[in-house]
Order: structure tokens, then C-alpha cells, then sequence
């Protein structure tokens, strides 16, 4: 097998790649629909879908890796008691066109859906799955992935990386998965020159002059390890947080999730898994109405220690990516960069 750790990709020659490749796999990418939005959607038929690839996606892989709701099993009863059966095998499926901030977000669900014990549901999706992701030359007016070290550029993790270096795309291999990709389809691929080195790199230099916001993560991140939680920012906060949940639907890393059995007949009924929020009231009700969280100071206490407090301590890294979703979808204007930034105005005692 030739190694094709990196090749080069002619624009011309996208399509007739992704064509060749909707023919052994599920594809989803970048869409825009007819309304001017981008998602990312299964693309039934390349000729009629307009793949965006220069705007940001309004959602991000977690609902195909982790469906709004999903059936974890159905289950029927009979005198000998409860039978379970698992949902049926998963497609082979290609993501194309995802931004490094959302394979960063992947490889969090990776480790959270690991442990204690591999969640069977997730990795049977996850198993299935090759990514190709997109560097950012041009990142968003809301992205700040430089400060969660999740972009613009990554260095492992992805299936393939794409560069798009002008005319063509520089591509590396991160992974066998990718790499046997490119061996497949050489005759789309042509060799690396120096001359495509020198463009990669200076991309990226430039791609990291580029961003317009100025988030002091790691400044946060040490802050809260080493004071106490700062009650008067968390009640300013909850007070503007009107319980949408907005983001942590669009958020790629928020995992929270509830169980429910919905019983179809006498006889038979189905496991479902559903998305929740640590920012909803009913996340900490309990079953007699009384709710331990004080709403009124702090709604959104969970949810932006656990990103840059807890999980932090945990893994050394924060669970945000830095794509700016949530500073999108948040009327009230207490995205997690207000928090950033009202934390670090804070004068250390």
C-alpha cells in the first residue's frame, strides 16, 4: 500500500470524490436549504444540494451521534417477564465538511460515552462514522476555537483533513480510515509539492491573526480551580436567562439526557433517550416539586462550571470548542464568553 499520509485535491474533482463516495455510504454535510440556513444534512442527491462550505453550520455532528431522541431498545412483556431488543445496526456513514471546533466536540463525546462503560447505542454510530473535516481559513465573527485549542487547524483525530489552499485542497490523513480513502480513489489525488506546504502553512498563520474576539479561557479555567464560585456573577446571569434551553441545544457538547419507557400496549413498548438541559428548572426537580437549585441565582451555574471548572479538573481540558454557537442562539445575552469575560474582569483577593 502506497502511504498517502497527505495529498492534494483539485477543486474540479470534489463532486466526482463525494459522488464516488454517496455510493458506499451515507452522506451528510453542510446544506443550505432553501431558507438561507446551513445544516448539516443527508444528501440524497449531489446535482440538486448546494454544500456550503463557506458559512458557518447552525448545528453540528450531536444530533446524528446523539439523536434528539433515540429508541435505546424496545421491550415486550409475557408471563416469563421483559424481553429487550436492541435497535437495528447502523450505517456506514461520511461526514463531510465539518469545522475542526466540531470534531473537537466529537472527540469530547468520545470520552464521555467511554466511561465507566462504552455506551453501546453512541458507539454503534460513532463506529460507523468517517470524518472529513475543514480548516478554517476564515473563522466566524462569533469563534474563539483558538482559545480552547480546538482550531482553526487540528492535529489529530480527524479521518481526513481538508486545506483549501486556492484552486485545490491540501489533504492529511489522521487516521487507517482515511488513509485507505485515499489509497481507494488515488486517480482523484495528485502529490504534495513544497509550494503546497508553504500555502498550508501560511493559511494558518494568517487564519490565527484573524480572529475578532479576545476570550481568556485558560485565564478562567485557572480562576475558578482556584477561587470560590463567584456567587454575584452567577445571579447577574440567571436573572437575564430566560430557560429556552437555545443553548445548550445548539451547544456540540452538551450531553445531558433523560429516560423515559412509553408503553405502546399491554404488551409491548420502547426505551427512549431524549436530550435534556442543565439549564432547564426540571433538570433538578424532583419528584415531590421541590427543586434544590435556586433558580433565581443560578440557572446557569451548572453548565459553565462543568465546561470550564469540572471537566477541566477532569481532563485538563475544557468541553466548549469555541464554535460561538450559543453567542448566536442566546437572546439574553449570557453566553458562556459573558461568563468568561465577567470572571476575568474579576480582581484576584
Amino acid at each position: 500500500m502506497i502511504d498517502l499520509k497527505e495529498l492534494i485535491l483539485p477543486k474540479d474533482n470534489l463532486i466526482p470524490l463525494l459522488r464516488k463516495l454517496k455510493k458506499e455510504a451515507r452522506l451528510i454535510a453542510p446544506v443550505q436549504n432553501a431558507y438561507g440556513d446551513t445544516l448539516f444534512s443527508e444528501i440524497s442527491d449531489l446535482d440538486s444540494a448546494h454544500i456550503d462550505l463557506d458559512n458557518q453550520p447552525q448545528s453540528s455532528l450531536k444530533p446524528f451521534l446523539l439523536p434528539q431522541q433515540e429508541i435505546l431498545a424496545r421491550y415486550q412483556v409475557d408471563k416469563a417477564g421483559y424481553t429487550f431488543t436492541p435497535p437495528e445496526d447502523e450505517q456506514e456513514t461520511i461526514y463531510f465538511g465539518v469545522r475542526s471546533c466540531d470534531l473537537t466536540a466529537v472527540l469530547y463525546m468520545d470520552l464521555i460515552f467511554s466511561k465507566p462503560v462504552k455506551d453501546t447505542n453512541y458507539y454503534a454510530r460513532r463506529n460507523q462514522s468517517l470524518i472529513i473535516t475543514l480548516g478554517c481559513n476564515h473563522p466566524f465573527a462569533n469563534c474563539f476555537c483558538e482559545a480552547t485549542a480546538s482550531g482553526p487547524y487540528l492535529e489529530y483525530g480527524y479521518d481526513l483533513q481538508f486545506i483549501d489552499i486556492g484552486d485545490c485542497y491540501f489533504i492529511s490523513a489522521g487516521r487507517i480510515k482515511g488513509a485507505d480513502l485515499l489509497d481507494q480513489w488515488s486517480y482523484f489525488f495528485r502529490e504534495v509539492q513544497e509550494e503546497d506546504r508553504k500555502a498550508r502553512y501560511q493559511l494558518l498563520l494568517e487564519a490565527r491573526g484573524k480572529f475578532t474576539r479576545n476570550v481568556q479561557v485558560a485565564h478562567a479555567c485557572r480562576r475558578l480551580q482556584k477561587e470560590p464560585d463567584p456567587e454575584a456573577i452567577w445571579e447577574a446571569l440567571s436573572r437575564r436567562c430566560y430557560d429556552c434551553g437555545g443553548c445548550a441545544y445548539v451547544c456540540p457538547t452538551c450531553t445531558c439526557f433523560s429516560l423515559d419507557d412509553m408503553v405502546l400496549d399491554d404488551t409491548q413498548g420502547l426505551r427512549l433517550r431524549s436530550w435534556d438541559a442543565c439549564t432547564s428548572s426540571g433538570f433538578t426537580r424532583m419528584a415531590g416539586g421541590h427543586n434544590p437549585v435556586d433558580r433565581r441565582c443560578h440557572a446557569l451555574k451548572r453548565r459553565f462550571l462543568h465546561k470550564l471548572k469540572d471537566d477541566f479538573a477532569r481532563h485538563g481540558k475544557v468541553s466548549c470548542t469555541g464554535c460561538g454557537r450559543c453567542i448566536d442562539i442566546c437572546f439574553g445575552g449570557v453566553d458562556i464568553t459573558t461568563f468568561i469575560d465577567l470572571v476575568t474582569a474579576v480582581e484576584a483577593s
